[in-house]
């Protein structure tokens, strides 16, 4: 295989001249850079990845980290952000939140790893780090964005969704709805996103009169298994519900599924609301009314930003992203009077 050296020898030009005329960064006279593009076509010439990288001083890599690729939530997020690289001709490398320490640890040390590999910029779609952490980062922060977090020490290198109003127009659905017997399924409660969305959600609730002390509220990890398990506790509850509002689609769809195993038909017995708006919602049994949080907007975005950074190219860039409702299925009038059917107690989680 001709190295760049073979380049230079049947070229009869220096090495320099050689690397300047195949990155395209530096002087090169006419008549050499002939030679050099002579010697490439009768050698059949191919740069490595590495060669290119050490003459023209960037990878070509952009490095992404997420928290872990569980569900349907991230897929279609890595796709599009791929798409994007490709169609400029660069390439994506991802880290997961793995291995000791909790989530800020873990961001930590994927980006240091990202970083470590030769990645030209970071994004990072995370909201387990501080404005204490991002110093450092060192002289590499000016090359790192942030997703669905928003830290003041890079207010322009983050990119968030207003998640507080999502939760307002989730609790605006039900009640336009009628529903007032409301069940909640939370997200983790160490997750900043998912406090604003249930915090807006019950703040609209009490804002129109809803005792929100009242309302049966459980914590799920965002999994469609907490979605059932949830459902299943909420019906062991004894409590009586018209509506469920689960913070994102994983949960809502596991919902939905204990409930057609308990003998209960959404929306006719009982409405379900989700959020994200995720693919998966679109194709569940009933289809998924939902909060349509803006993700791949938010994301291309955010790569424009990185892209203009890291490359110095002019990409548009675009910050307000609206947050609307997607009504399908799911979500139906509240019944004038609520029964339930009697739930066999066997119907638990474990099944």
């Amino acid at each position: 295989m001709a190295t760049i050296k073979d380049v230079a020898r049947l070229a009869g030009v220096g090495l320099g001249t050689a690397s300047r005329a195949v990155s395209g960064k530096g002087s090169v006279s006419p008549a050499k850079l002939e030679r050099v593009k002579q010697a490439i076509e009768e050698l059949g010439f191919r740069p490595s990845h590495t060669a290119r990288s050490l003459m023209s001083g960037s990878t070509r890599m952009i490095g992404v980290y997420i928290p872990g690729l569980t569900g349907t939530f991230f897929t279609p997020i890595l796709a599009a952000i791929d798409q994007v690289l490709r169609e400029v001709g660069l390439n994506m490398v991802v880290a997961f939140g793995s291995g000791a320490g909790d989530a800020r640890r873990q961001a930590i040390d994927g980006v240091d790893l990202l970083m470590e590999r030769g990645c030209d910029g970071v994004i990072l779609i995370s909201n387990a780090l501080s404005d204490e952490d991002i110093p450092m980062l060192g002289a590499r922060q000016s090359h790192v964005v942030v997703m669905n977090h928003r830290l003041n020490c890079i207010p322009d290198q983050c990119f968030a969704i207003d998640h507080r109003q999502g939760g307002i127009l989730a609790a605006r659905a039900l009640l336009e709805h009628r529903h007032r017997r409301i069940a909640v399924v939370a997200g983790p409660s160490a997750a900043q996103d998912n406090v604003e969305r249930i915090n807006g959600f019950l703040d609209e609730l009490a804002a129109n009169g809803v005792n929100t002390s009242k309302l049966w509220i459980a914590e799920g990890d965002f999994s469609p298994e907490s979605g059932w398990k949830a459902a299943s506790a909420l019906l062991a509850s004894g409590y009586k519900f018209s509506a469920l509002f689960c913070a994102n689609d994983e949960m809502a769809i596991g919902a939905l599924s204990f409930f057609q195993k308990a003998g209960l038909q959404a929306p006719r017995d009982v409405s379900v609301i989700g959020y994200d708006d995720t693919p998966s919602g679109e194709f569940s049994a009933p289809r998924l009314t939902t909060v349509h949080i803006p993700w791949r907007d938010m994301i291309l975005n955010g790569v424009n930003a990185l892209l203009n950074r890291c490359y110095d190219m002019r990409r548009p860039v675009e910050r307000d992203l609206p947050i609307s409702m997607t009504y399908r299925d799911s979500l139906a009038l509240a019944p004038r009077r609520k029964t339930r059917p009697i739930v066999d107690p066997k119907n638990d989680a474990s099944q």
